[in-house]
Parts: structure tokens; C-alpha cells; sequence
């Protein structure tokens, strides 16, 4: 069995990043919602509590009943979860005079405590906060402060049982790795046995147990969660899997033909669907990008379940789930608010079970299973591009024409990010076809043809992105050469918007 931390999750933007730290040390985790605690499970060695947007003395705050945790498991709360602890046993917890948001530093600490081993004098830490602790309950002894922050940190007397006002999980923290290590290693006592090879035998071992003899039809996208999902599970039923690629005419340029040909060397049964005359049909004249992308999920599922109906006896779908997608579509309520199934509808549609394989691990995880397994980098190290693909980066609407040059234009920049050794620093990127026309000279003619707009960002997940700073060299030959060799091209721009507040994707 598995050992794991579990995170109750109140809501706070960064508990996500709680659990890639603890990933990062090689220990499973498991991201639940604050009232969900699974307290069947045998395999819990540790809980961390959150941080939250509410103040633990509004209203509608979430409250957990922590009687069943405190005193069996080690815990620690970070932030609100701190605090929570605080004021429901009695200490106070009251607004700071002035928000304390960004660097702070332990400017005294108790150095024999298990937590705070290891953390060096002066230790920057971050706080996001606009309370504070200003008394600590009967039995809890402070462990380290700050030059604004008496109480920065705490630990309940006689139990393993700690808080802390700052988030040890932003990577502003100097020692904040060394924080969590503490707590997960040195008093959790994981053994630091989770990594891409265990993840493949104990997943292949289940997928054989869960699937057995059955048939199972999985949907490729191209991209690296539904290809790293396909290998896993040809390694666990072989040829009772086969999958459906559908190109509905937005992939980039050559993409159908390539991906085609890297699942071959896959030794994947991979049956492909030129599907290009449907979409560009179906979407002559629309513009609107929700209904856009509303008649690619639903023409994908056509094609798709009609291609899935010639095979015979399937029993599950298969899909490239990833755990981000699993976390976002509940809210910590408990409540839908987002579907992320790639291929949604289709397990009703179809009276189908669904198999996701992946969807424990975070993106930079099933990079790392994908390279264990042998997959060939350049699928492995692929940049994330939308399910509707070329169809909202066409601003307005979809004609083969817009699409022909949207597909050179964009060759040309991702190509060139590769030559010029970029595309590994550059977390996306790809070219926007704008609904507008400018002026242009090309020799002594006059133009009158489109603008494309680049798009690079930098990001670790796609939450937050800043705009990728790329050599102004670069860029000018980019210009040079898409002007030059994509006809219907007479200007490029470079999008410089960070997300927030714009996104990454135009629509």
C-alpha cells in the first residue's frame, strides 16, 4: 500500500503547490477537499492543511472537524490552516494593521524544533495573509517570529502537531523545502519511495486487475497526457487497446502524418480519421469562440463513437486525465464546476467505463513516467496546445485558406524556437491569425493582407504566465521569415501580456 500526505484543501490558490513539493521529495500525496478527510485509509502517514481566501471568523468560513486527525496523524497548517487551529481552541486571530503580503524573515526560531531543523538564521520566508495570530491557545508554545509576526510559527505541546503563518510551498522561501522535509521525512517518517518507476509497476499492476480481458478505446489528442496514457495501458492489455486519432483539420501543419507515424514506433494499433471536410463545414461562418469550440467537442464525439462503434465488445474509455484536471473539477464543496474529460459525453454516449490512468500525477510527473517508459523525447517535451487547436487562434471564423496560412506561419515560429535552442525554455507558444488587415510593400506593390500576433510564455503549470523574453534577433528573423514565405502575411506583432490578466490562449 501506497504511503501518502494528505492535503485538505480551504480554497487557497496555492494547494496545488503544496502537493508538487511534496511530490518533488518523492512522496505520493493526495489533494482532498477540507470536509473530505479518508479516514478508512491505512496508508496516511501525515495531513497538511491549507491556506484559504476566508478569514477564520467570517461567516461562511470552512471548518473541519479535526478531532479524528490531531493526536493520530502529524499535522501541519500552513497559513489559514494554521490559524484555524488557533481559533478554534481558543487563541485569537484578528485583521493585521496593514495586509502582510511578500518576504519576511524568521528573525527568531527555535533550532531543536523537528520542524525548523536545518533552517539557517535570518531565513526569508512569504507571507499572503491579512490576519495575524495575536495569542496562542493554552498548550501551544510559539516557535518562531518575524519583525511584524510574534506568532509566525507554533507547535502544540505533547503532539505532533505544528502551524505556520507563512507558506513554506512558494518558492520564495529560502528554507521553505527544508520546512516540508522536515515535516514529511523527519516526522511524517515517509520513505521517499514514490517515482516514476514504482508509479508504473504498482499503475500497470492495477490496470491489469481493473481492465482484465476487456477491450478498451482510448482518444490521442497528439499531446503528452493521452500519449504517456496509451503506453501504459498497451503495457498492461496490449492488443485489447486501440486507439482513435481524429484530425479535424486544426492540428498544426504535418502534425496528423508525424504523430501517426511516432505511435507506429510506439507499437501502438492506432487507427487514424481524416475528419477535416466535417469540421470546416460544420464551422463555416461561425465566430464566436464557445461555439466554436462547442462544435469541435461535438463533432469530435461523432466521429469518435462512430469509429468506436466498428470495433467490437469495447467495455472502457480511456482518457489522458491529468491530476490538475481531477482537482479543478470539484469544487473543495464537493460541487462540479468544470468538466475536463477530454472526449466529455462519451462514457453516457456510449455506455462505456471510464479508465484514466493518469490522473494522480501532475504535468512534470507524467513527463517523468513518459521518459521511464522510453518514449522518444520530442513527444515527451511537446508544449501543451488546445483541444480545438488552430480554431481559437483563428480570431473570427475557420476557412481552409486561414487555416493554410495559420498552419506555415505557426511552422515557422515553433521550427525556429527549436533551431534557435528556445523551445525548451518556453513553457507554449504558437501564432494568432488576427480578424484584421493592414497596409503593407512587398517590392513596389502595395498590400493589403493579414496580421499574426507571436505568443511565448514562461510558466510551471499554466496557473500563472509571464511572456517569454526572447532574443529581439530572434524575433526580427521571425518576422523576416514568415512575411517572406507564408503568402496572405504583411506584419507580425509579439504578444508581452503576462497572464493574469490576460490569458494564455486568445479565446
Amino acid at each position: 500500500m501506497q504511503e501518502k500526505i494528505i492535503i485538505l484543501d480551504f480554497g487557497s490558490q496555492t494547494t496545488q503547490l503544496i502537493g508538487r513539493r511534496v511530490r518533488e521529495m518523492d512522496t505520493y500525496c493526495e489533494i482532498v477537499p477540507y470536509n473530505k478527510f479518508p479516514k478508512e485509509d491505512k496508508s496516511i502517514k501525515g495531513v497538511i492543511l491549507s491556506g484559504s481566501p476566508f478569514s477564520v471568523y467570517d461567516e461562511n468560513t470552512f471548518k473541519a472537524d479535526l478531532a479524528e486527525i490531531r493526536g493520530n496523524y502529524p499535522v501541519l497548517g500552513i497559513c489559514y490552516g494554521a490559524q484555524f487551529m488557533a481559533y478554534s481552541n481558543g487563541g485569537n486571530v484578528e485583521p493585521a494593521g496593514t495586509r502582510e503580503y511578500g518576504r519576511a524573515h524568521l528573525t527568531s526560531f527555535d533550532k531543536e524544533n523537528p520542524l525548523l531543523k536545518g533552517v539557517r538564521e535570518n531565513s526569508q520566508v512569504w507571507m499572503s495573509h491579512g490576519d495575524t495570530i495575536t495569542a496562542i491557545p493554552a498548550g501551544f508554545t510559539k516557535i518562531a517570529s518575524t519583525d511584524k509576526v510574534e506568532v509566525a510559527a507554533y507547535q502544540v505541546e505533547n503532539e505532533q502537531t505544528w502551524g505556520v503563518q507563512f507558506h513554506p510551498e512558494v518558492f520564495h522561501n529560502e528554507d521553505g523545502t527544508q520546512i516540508l522535509k522536515n515535516f514529511v521525512v523527519g516526522i511524517c517518517g515517509c520513505k521517499q519511495d514514490w517515482s516514476p518507476a514504482s508509479f508504473i509497476e504498482t499503475i500497470v499492476k492495477e490496470l491489469k486487475e481493473q481492465l482484465g480481458d476487456d477491450k478498451v478505446v482510448l482518444a490521442l489528442s497528439g499531446g503528452v497526457d493521452s500519449s504517456v496514457a496509451a503506453v501504459l495501458l498497451n503495457r498492461a492489455v496490449g492488443k485489447n487497446l486501440t486507439c482513435v486519432f481524429v484530425d479535424h483539420g486544426l492540428l498544426r501543419k504535418n502534425e496528423f502524418e508525424n504523430v501517426m507515424r511516432d505511435y507506429e514506433h510506439l507499437g501502438l494499433n492506432v487507427i487514424g480519421v481524416n475528419a477535416k471536410d466535417k469540421f470546416y463545414r460544420e464551422l463555416a461562418g461561425v465566430s464566436d469562440p464557445e461555439m466554436k469550440r462547442k462544435i469541435i467537442g461535438k463533432g469530435f464525439i461523432d466521429v469518435f463513437d462512430q469509429e468506436a462503434h466498428k470495433l467490437k465488445d469495447v467495455k472502457w474509455l480511456a482518457q489522458g486525465t491529468i491530476y490538475p484536471d481531477v482537482i479543478e473539477s470539484l469544487s473543495i464543496t464537493g460541487t462540479v464546476i468544470k468538466s475536463h474529460h477530454n472526449v466529455g459525453g462519451l462514457p453516457e454516449k456510449m455506455n462505456l467505463k471510464l479508465c484514466e490512468p493518469l490522473r494522480l500525477l501532475f504535468k512534470d510527473e507524467v513527463r517523468r513516467v513518459g521518459r521511464e517508459l522510453g518514449m522518444m523525447e520530442h513527444l515527451i517535451s511537446r508544449q501543451p496546445f488546445p483541444g480545438p487547436g488552430l480554431a481559437v487562434r483563428i480570431l473570427g471564423d475557420i476557412t481552409p485558406e486561414k487555416v493554410r496560412i495559420l498552419q506555415d506561419a505557426d511552422d515557422i515560429f515553433i521550427q525556429g524556437l527549436r533551431d534557435w535552442g528556445l523551445y525548451d525554455k518556453v513553457w507554449q507558444a504558437g501564432v494568432i491569425l488576427l480578424p484584421v488587415q493592414s497596409v503593407g510593400v512587398m517590392g513596389d506593390e502595395r498590400t493589403y493582407e493579414n496580421a499574426v500576433a507571436l505568443r511565448a510564455v514562461t510558466s510551471t503549470d499554466a496557473m500563472t504566465a509571464d511572456w517569454a523574453h526572447l532574443p529581439y534577433k530572434f524575433l526580427g528573423k521571425m518576422s523576416n521569415d514568415i512575411i517572406n514565405k507564408v503568402k496572405g502575411v504583411n506584419r507580425v506583432t509579439y504578444d508581452i501580456s503576462s497572464k493574469p490578466p490576460a490569458t494564455i490562449e486568445w479565446e
